[in-house]
């Protein structure tokens, strides 16, 4: 199948090209011409005025369409979850499990190898969010399954069969050498829900550690003395930081400050989203503790934020009003940056001749229109 797309604003690397067709072939990029030049046999898409972008992807979607991965039991579950974030433009995801006991790891990683292995649209892989985590720093995880790492999960993860997995864990509670065997097989380490120092983070990035899982949450403030891991995940330039830009979980000046720190290049747009995208819900259970919905947050009943209500496209348009970030760079955070830190930067997170179709098609006020992945 043959299409071209027309009428609308390409994004092109910083660059955004006017009467310009993007010319797609069997889910693939071809390349560019002038709107007065597309070749006959392609199928003509109109954009309508609007700005065509790479397709977002999202390292850390923990549910939403009202399910969450933790309760996932059929891989129609996990369907429903990227289809409820497709309508914001996320086109790439990594399912996330919260912190759970074994029996449900392996259940939901069965359910994402059938996934991957059926090509379902829009799911990489998995994120294991814990459970090897500090309890210091545990946020809604469930302090009774978080534990020491296991052998098993090493085996679990670099089977090779479950598509791009990344491994939230702490630092300061992981063998050196797990983290060695984890990303010599290929599997992403980031560090997450702990207070790991300045030196743990180090020594853990030399082991293969390259990410820092929703930067300022669940762990301890960077000070004088004492820069601990947001230090550390600011100096080492090849260290990758999701953050959720909600304007609940961080303030704007606090992410303003990282940015300029590191480049948009090593910043990435993450949601954190929880079951309730894409619905009307304003509660949800998560390890038998309620979680409410109002004025944006999601709260445990003790106040405890708990994920996000977040989409992508919002991250998005925040990155734009709340940071102050021209849009062009507010998408890299939600497209090259995370294809860089999963290794894909040769086929996803970009309009470029070869890479796969993933687009998404924004109006004017940056509100998701349309999205394809590889060109449906």
């Amino acid at each position: 199948m043959k299409t071209a797309f027309f009428n609308g604003s390409l994004l092109v690397g910083h660059d955004w090209r006017q009467d310009t067709a993007l010319l797609v072939s069997d889910g693939v990029i071809e390349g560019t011409c002038q709107e007065t030049d597309i070749p006959d046999g392609y199928e003509l898409e109109d954009l309508k005025g609007g700005r065509l972008l790479p397709g977002f992807i999202d390292t850390q979607v923990n549910g939403g369409g009202g399910m969450m991965l933790n309760d996932a039991k059929s891989v129609e579950d996990i369907a429903t979850i990227a289809a409820a974030h497709r309508k914001f433009g996320t086109t790439a995801m990594l399912p996330t499990l919260i912190t759970d006991s074994w029996e449900k790891m392996e259940r939901v990683a069965a359910l994402i190898r059938e996934a991957i292995a059926e090509g379902m649209p829009g799911i990489l892989g998995i994120h294991f969010e814990g459970p090897y985590l500090n309890p210091a720093r545990k946020g809604v995880h469930d302090a009774a399954h978080i534990r020491d790492i296991e052998e098993r999960f090493v085996d679990l993860v670099t089977a090779g069969d479950l598509g791009q997995v990344l491994v939230t864990l702490a630092p300061e509670k992981v063998p050196h050498d797990i983290i060695r065997k984890l990303t010599a097989k290929g599997v992403h380490v980031s560090a997450g829900h702990s207070t790991a120092s300045f030196e743990e983070m180090q020594a853990a990035m030399e082991a293969g550690l390259t990410g820092v899982t929703h930067l300022y949450n669940a762990m301890p403030p960077m000070e004088s003395r004492a820069p601990g891991l947001i230090g550390a995940a600011l100096n080492f330039s090849e260290c990758y930081c999701g953050f959720i830009n909600d304007g609940h979980h961080v303030h704007p000046a606090t992410l303003k400050a990282a940015i300029a720190a590191k480049g948009v290049d090593h910043m990435m747009l993450v949601t954190d989203a929880m079951s309730t995208v894409g619905t009307e819900e304003t509660r949800l259970t998560l390890g038998g503790t309620e979680i409410t919905l109002k004025d944006g947050r999601l709260t445990t009943p003790n106040g405890t934020l708990a994920g996000s209500a977040l989409d992508m496209a919002a991250a998005v348009r925040h990155a734009v009003n709340l940071l102050d970030l021209r849009l062009e760079y507010a998408v890299q955070m939600a497209t090259e940056s995370p294809a860089a830190f999963l290794g894909l930067t040769s086929s996803h997170g970009r309009i470029a001749p070869g890479y796969r179709a993933d687009l998404v098609l924004m109006d004017a006020k940056m509100r998701v229109q349309k999205s394809w992945i590889t060109g449906q």
